[in-house]
């Protein structure tokens, strides 16, 4: 009895518990839906990649489900590709909830594609001493391209980029149609002069005070925003979205590919441990995803893939250098385009470019020392190791006999057929089968 009691406190107390948490859940309900604003905001920092798409995705939804006041996208980025680029323009488009692209940080910049990006917020800001603009087209070697292909190029982004900022005002349009034909760029401060962008905010704080009693228009109506006494919620990247964003760097794409390629080099050199070359391989499949998931210029790639060849090359055909020295030139070639194409211009550390393929090279002359010096040791096992071994005499051979040598006893002729008696020590000079033929010590 005194059991069931006290099991029917224990659950009387458990709903007293649960029915306090509801309560408090629907107050806090209440009272954000009374007078709480949220922002959210996602920070968007590096090359434009299908895990920066999925990741402002990812947040729009959520800041959808949630209500938000607005969504705030804090960007940096050097630019990506034009695809990709489209595909985020219309996820920004396409959004119930306001979103507002700002440049951040300080000395950030929203290059290339980034201004497509930042125009096509329902609003737009720039933090102090960042930029904004040259998204003129390149060919995949940085420099300027035919005039036929270029022309084409640049009527597909004008029309784009004039689509964005015809909203605001003919002098921000000039601007955007300038940054692609003559790659213009602009300041914070000369962004915000010509009506490229709203405001320049100095932090977030700034911002949404700002941003208080702004008219937004999403999805042609006029929505005025309530950001100054908002709540501020981010919204972090998961682990599997930062861990792609890190590989999907152009530098830590290419030193995926090189620690992977020179493991596997490595393997070759030294055969049997197989951790290496496991090791190799998974690095290998990584950058190049990584590589897959970047605007790359294929020549760029071919290069390097050649460089790596060439390499492996050496070590089966040694030419004293010449294959090796070749794959270093043709692997800096290739890294030195690998990420400029008409969509994308980024520059790949110039000491990562030539310590890669100089780690290379040192690995495989290392191996190839390793491979010369084998082919003038003389062998220690198997019966070419017994020539030249020292043993003593069991038997004595007159001329044959037994010797003991490696700690076995051996059958044994004497060479030149003279007694040799027993304990006189002797050296091996021939094998035949389990026959040996010596001859004394020192002669």
């Amino acid at each position: 009895m005194n059991k069931l009691k006290q099991f029917s406190l224990l659950l009387y107390v458990g709903l007293i518990l649960t029915i306090s948490l509801i309560g408090l859940h629907l107050a806090e309900t209440m009272a954000g839906a009374q007078g709480g604003r949220e922002v959210l905001v996602i920070d968007v920092d590096g090359p434009v990649t299908p895990v920066m798409h999925s990741f402002i995705e990812r947040a729009i939804d959520e800041a959808d489900v949630r209500d938000v006041e607005a969504l705030v996208i804090r960007l940096n980025t050097p630019g990506g590709s034009v695809d990709l680029t489209k595909r985020i323009i219309q996820t920004i488009i396409a959004s119930d909830v306001p979103v507002v692209v700002y440049v951040w940080p300080p000395g950030g910049f929203a290059a290339s594609a980034g201004t497509f990006i930042t125009l096509a917020g329902h609003a737009a800001a720039m933090a102090p001493n960042t930029s904004i603009g040259a998204a003129s087209p390149v060919d995949g070697s940085g420099s300027e391209i035919d005039d036929t292909l270029r022309a084409k190029i640049e009527n597909i982004l004008v029309a784009d980029i004039k689509g964005l900022a015809d909203r605001r005002g003919e002098k921000a349009l000039e601007w955007a149609q300038e940054a692609i034909t003559e790659a213009k760029a602009a300041s914070a401060q000369e962004a915000l002069d010509i009506g490229v962008i709203d405001f320049v905010a100095d932090d977030l704080d700034d911002l949404l005070d700002q941003l208080d009693g702004y008219m937004v228009e999403v999805h042609g109506d006029e929505v005025t925003l309530a950001t100054g006494d908002a709540t501020i919620s981010f919204i972090e990247a998961t682990g599997l979205e930062e861990l792609l964003g890190i590989i999907a760097n152009p530098t830590i794409a290419l030193l995926l590919v090189s620690l992977g390629s020179l493991a596997i080099v490595y393997e070759i050199i030294n055969p049997g441990g197989y951790i290496s070359g496991i090791v190799g391989v998974i690095l290998l499949l990584i950058g190049l995803y990584a590589i897959g998931q970047l605007p790359v210029n294929y020549a760029g790639l071919a290069l390097m893939l050649l460089g790596l060849v060439l390499f492996v090359a050496e070590l089966f055909t040694p030419t004293f250098g010449a294959l090796t020295l070749t794959g270093v030139v043709a692997f800096i070639a290739g890294a030195l385009i690998l990420f400029n194409t008409p969509e994308f211009a980024y520059q790949v550390p110039l000491p990562s470019i030539i310590g890669i393929p100089v780690g290379l090279a040192v690995i495989i002359g290392f191996g190839m020392r390793k491979v010369l010096q084998s082919m003038h040791v003389q062998p220690t096992t198997g019966q070419e190791g017994l020539l030249g071994a020292i043993g003593t005499v069991k038997v004595a051979l007159e001329p044959q006999g037994s010797v003991f040598v490696w700690g076995e006893r051996w059958a044994a002729t004497s060479e030149d057929g003279e007694p040799i008696p027993a304990g006189e020590r002797v050296n091996v000079t021939a094998v035949d089968g389990f026959r040996l033929t010596v001859k004394k010590a020192g002669n």
